[in-house]
């Protein structure tokens, strides 16, 4: 179940290497097989990156949020005084604030299934793309998922290796999605930084998995992992099943539930920019941290609502966070 890191005062040392960006960021093809790691900037010779051991007993919660305009562009520059927290409707007090580049684990999840078959070049050119603006400290696992999904690469810092494998994938088959979201969130209990996000790219719906989508659904809530998809569907709705027809709104409603997105490929030439762009919205988030007012530990789901006070010289914005999270239980 989703917990908060064991000791608030980690949250301190991250502040140490966490770097503020300014201003508006706009939304973020050529594909390589050697993908060398950016470089992280404006971090001290001395910067200290934690380990990242999470939730069990600590009472500090974690809502990542990124803040965008009307036309997509990032909000970088807010201060902790233009956010406000309600948990179960009981005002918060954010004790915690950071904005910058910090560390991800990040799942990739890429369909293999034989409708991908045209769809390979370009889906392959998206996730050079991802790995091209990970950064040195960065991790990464691979799943592939056609009639059942297997995990090709564990946990690994190494971007090449993930990129060497995703080339050697072959199409056929049908789509155990939900099965393979499993898998990851599986895998990811053993990532060791504080942001986790899967990464999803299919061109349908489920027709294959064992698990559920309602078994998928809790178990997305019960962790702290982002989900971020893009979805290349078929319009040929009267060839769906009805698993497959509802593969759109399932992850869009995932993407929702825990602060990520899910973009719809209409073209395979954009896929590769908006690839770019989900690995630019995870570099562009902001980190509130809070001790909840009920710290009774009786493992239920929080409800979290954010409020953004911008300045008034600023359009009106979005902010897109997860929603909740469980408590501790006994």
């Amino acid at each position: 179940m989703a917990r908060t890191p064991t000791l608030a005062a980690s949250f301190a040392l991250l502040l140490s290497w966490c770097y503020a960006s300014f201003a508006f960021q706009p939304p973020s093809s050529d594909t390589t097989r050697s993908i060398p790691p950016r470089l992280r900037t404006e971090l001290a010779a001395n910067t200290i990156i934690p380990e990242a051991h999470l939730r069990v007993d600590s009472s500090l919660v974690l809502i990542p949020v990124h803040v965008t305009t009307p036309d997509g562009f990032s909000v970088t520059n807010l201060a902790k005084e233009n956010f406000a927290l309600k948990e179960d409707s009981v005002e918060q007090t954010i004790t915690h604030f950071s904005k910058g580049d910090a560390p991800i684990s990040v799942g990739l999840l890429f369909d293999s299934s034989g409708s991908m078959h045209n769809k390979m070049s370009k889906s392959l050119e998206a996730v050079a793309r991802f790995l091209k603006t990970s950064n040195t400290e960065d991790e990464f696992f691979l799943i592939e998922f056609n009639e059942k999904p297997k995990l090709l690469v564990p946990l690994t810092p190494d971007s090449d290796e993930i990129y060497r494998r995703a080339a050697r994938i072959r199409p056929f088959g049908r789509t155990s999605l939900l099965d393979a979201i499993h898998i990851a969130l599986v895998q990811m209990k053993k990532a060791r930084n504080f942001r986790k996000a899967i990464v999803i790219l299919s061109d349908g719906g489920d027709n294959r998995s064992r698990f559920t989508a309602s078994e998928i659904k809790n178990d997305m809530l019960e962790t702290d992992v982002q989900l971020f998809a893009m979805g290349i569907f078929d319009d040929s709705v009267h060839r769906q099943t009805v698993e497959e027809q509802n593969g759109p709104r399932l992850l869009d409603e995932l993407a929702e539930q825990t602060g990520g997105r899910m973009y719809t490929v209409d073209n395979l030439d954009d896929l590769e920019s908006i690839s770019a762009r989900i690995s630019q919205e995870l570099r562009d988030q902001y980190l509130l941290g809070y001790s909840p007012t009920n710290n009774s530990r009786d493992g239920k789901y929080r409800q979290v609502r954010l409020k953004l006070d911008a300045p008034a010289e600023l359009p009106k914005l979005h902010a897109n966070y997860r929603h909740g999270y469980y408590a501790p239980s006994e």
